[in-house]
This record gives C-alpha cells, sequence and structure tokens, in this order.
C-alpha cells in the first residue's frame, strides 16, 4: 500500500476516534465524567501519549538513518561503477567487450531505478543486472595477463566488482520497508486512543473540531513522510540518482 493510501486510513482513523469520543461524551452517565474519573484519564492518556512521542521519535531516527545509508549505498555503487571501468581502460582492448557490458548494465539500472521512482514502485526486478555483473566478472578472470602490471590491474578489478555486487545486493534487499505492520497498527491505535480522549473532554463545537481536524491531519502527514522516507525508491522523498547518472555518463570514455 503507498504512503498516501496508509497516511489517509490513518488521518481517517484518527479524526474519528476525536468524533466518537465526542458522541461518548453526549451519551456516558454524568459521574463518568466526574473530576476525579477526568483526573484518571487524563493520566492514562498522558502516559500513552509519551510513549507515542517516544516511538514516533525513534522512528523519524530510524528511517532518516536508514534513507541516508541508501543514498551513500548509491554513491559507493556510483564510484565502484567508474572506478572498475577505469581499471578495465588501463587492462587495454581485450578489456573493451567487458566494459561495454558494464556501461549497458549500468543504463539498464538507472533506467530501472527511474521507472521504480516514477511508479512508486518498491522493489524492482534484479536479477538481470545480477547476471550481468557475474558475466563481467567472468569476463575479467579471463582477461590475458602477461605481466605483473597486468595481473594486478585484474587482480583490483576482481576486487572492485566483487564490492559492487555486495553493496548493490545490500541495496536490493533495502528496498522492502522497514516498518512492520502490526507496528504501524499499534502507534495509530495510540493516537486513535488519543483522539478520543480529546473528544471525550472538549466541548463539541465549530473550533474544536477544526482544530482537532488540523491535529489529526498533521499526525497523518507525519506518518506519510516517514513511510516515504521509508520507502526511498519510489513516491515523493527519493533517494537521489544523480550519483548513478554521472557515472553512467563518465563509463566507457
Amino acid at each position: 500500500m503507498s504512503a498516501v493510501a496508509t497516511s489517509s486510513i490513518v488521518f481517517v482513523c484518527v479524526f474519528s476516534g476525536a468524533l466518537l469520543g465526542g458522541v461518548l461524551r453526549s451519551i456516558l452517565p454524568t459521574n463518568h465524567l466526574a473530576d476525579d474519573s477526568k483526573d484518571i484519564i487524563k493520566l492514562a492518556i498522558g502516559l500513552i501519549a509519551t510513549l507515542t512521542a517516544l516511538v514516533l521519535g525513534l522512528l523519524v531516527g530510524s528511517v532518516k538513518s536508514s534513507f541516508d545509508a541508501k543514498n551513500e549505498e548509491m554513491k559507493r555503487i556510483a564510484s565502484s561503477l567508474v572506478l572498475l571501468d577505469r581499471i578495465l581502460a588501463q587492462s587495454g582492448t581485450a578489456a573493451g567487450p567487458a566494459r561495454q557490458l558494464l556501461r549497458e548494465t549500468a543504463v539498464s539500472r538507472l533506467e530501472s531505478l527511474r521507472r521504480t521512482k516514477m511508479a512508486s514502485v518498491r522493489s524492482p526486478d534484479s536479477t538481470g543486472a545480477s547476471n550481468a555483473l557475474e558475466e563481467v566478472q567472468r569476463m575479467v578472470r579471463e582477461l590475458p595477463t602477461k605481466t605483473r602490471a597486468e595481473e594486478l590491474l585484474q587482480n583490483r578489478a576482481l576486487e572492485v566488482s566483487g564490492d559492487l555486487a555486495q553493496t548493490r545486493w545490500l541495496l536490493v534487499e533495502n528496498f522492502e520497508s522497514s516498518i512492520p505492520t502490526p507496528f504501524l497498527i499499534v502507534l495509530v491505535s495510540w493516537l486513535f486512543i488519543i483522539f478520543l480522549s480529546f473528544g471525550l473532554f472538549a466541548p463539541f463545537n465549530g473550533t474544536v473540531v477544526a482544530t482537532l481536524f488540523v491535529c489529526a491531519l498533521s499526525v497523518s502527514g507525519a506518518l506519510f513522510l516517514i513511510l516515504e522516507m521509508d520507502a526511498a525508491f519510489g513516491g515523493f522523498i527519493t533517494v537521489t540518482l544523480r550519483p548513478l547518472t554521472d557515472a553512467v555518463g563518465r563509463l566507457g570514455k
């Protein structure tokens, strides 16, 4: 489910809690809303609100760290591509086919990531890129090494291509959401209870309803930003593809 759809559902649930609280206020017996009862309810809701604030803060920090890590992985992939291409260029004309395949693979993955970004898809198929990169490694291993310098270049190319493959697989594994659905359900449930208490004790008028509406919209907006950053490769807030674009422009030259 997209971040827009999820945050919309959260908004409906949270704001419905506030409206339900207003309805309960009108039907509950008077003694249920006495001062002593209000004090206990406010203490309980304060505890839930504190837990919710802590969880939201931890969630934002975790998602931001994950987003930054994906950005760094993208830069590492781009730099490894350029480095591998330059090493192969020093290996002579025999490495020409490997350089060409490396560039074709990089261009294909860049276009795939762009389509993923536009379609808000979380996890693209990467089997083709994996096979192509393994083929590049095979071609590097088969390069003729008549001198010590050529042997060193071959070993370095294999080392860089191995690091490239490892980083790429790490990025692929991180495509999926890192926020468990049960975790999100519990968080939304806490928010529902908090807004239910708001509606339970607040006078039911236009100003209060508008205020609760804005608050519910703000909370759902915060979750929207969290989910968008968690997706990283699809949606409005995405990992930049500029390093990979610049790298593709340098390959084969």
